[in-house]
């Protein structure tokens, strides 16, 4: 009788550890899979028990170990014109419909700033200037480029398709870049204007 007992006893145990707390397998996913994320911009929770049918489960996230959501038979949640308060702990839960089963996944973290700034920065390489674009701390980015002069407007300019980071310039002119990424894309503010001068000397003014 008592080893009976013992034994329910540790598979009791050994079902808690499997299906309560941080289960080994579940896992949270979040779209996109960016570290860093910026006010205005949006990101999907996507919850995966890794057990059975994706409709055998009923899902809840939770913030900072509070409730975040009901739960809901959609795997999927989406947070919408993300601001600095939505920075936190995620968890996911999956209660199984059929039995009593439970199951959490481990922490994301998930990192929201103010809007990033954008930098703009040229050095000279040969008889051309190269422009640099970037967005710190993140990644993803494609970049766009502008030009004006003092007295035209400013135009797009064409670059070859793929991130754009850098560009060479042999035309003088103001310059300005921003960054974007995601769908619908997010764009960047411009970064501060930097004017080119194209002399016998080649010559950037920032």
């Amino acid at each position: 009788m008592g080893h009976t007992f013992l034994c329910v006893l540790l598979l009791t145990w050994l079902n808690t550890l499997l299906y309560c707390g941080r289960a080994q397998d579940a896992v949270l996913i979040t779209d996109p899979y960016w570290s860093h994320l910026f006010a205005g911009e949006s990101v999907t929770f996507i919850c995966d028990m890794k057990e059975g049918g994706v409709t055998d489960w009923d899902y809840k996230i939770y913030k900072d170990g509070h409730g975040f959501t009901p739960y809901s038979t959609d795997q999927h949640f989406t947070l919408k014109l993300l601001s600095t308060g939505d920075r936190g702990e995620y968890v996911c839960c999956g209660l199984h419909k059929r039995s009593t089963l439970t199951k959490c996944t481990y922490t994301v973290t998930l990192t929201v700033s103010d809007r990033p700034r954008t930098t703009l920065t040229a050095g000279p390489l040969g008889d051309i200037v190269t422009l640099t674009c970037s967005v710190e701390p993140s990644a993803g980015w494609k970049y766009e480029w502008f030009r004006r002069s003092t007295d035209t407007s400013e135009v797009r300019v064409k670059t070859n398709d793929g991130e754009n980071r850098f560009i060479s310039v042999s035309q003088g002119g103001i310059y300005r870049c921003r960054g974007g990424r995601g769908e619908p894309v997010y764009y960047t503010d411009h970064s501060d204007p930097v004017t080119i001068e194209i002399t016998s000397e080649l010559s950037y003014l920032v």
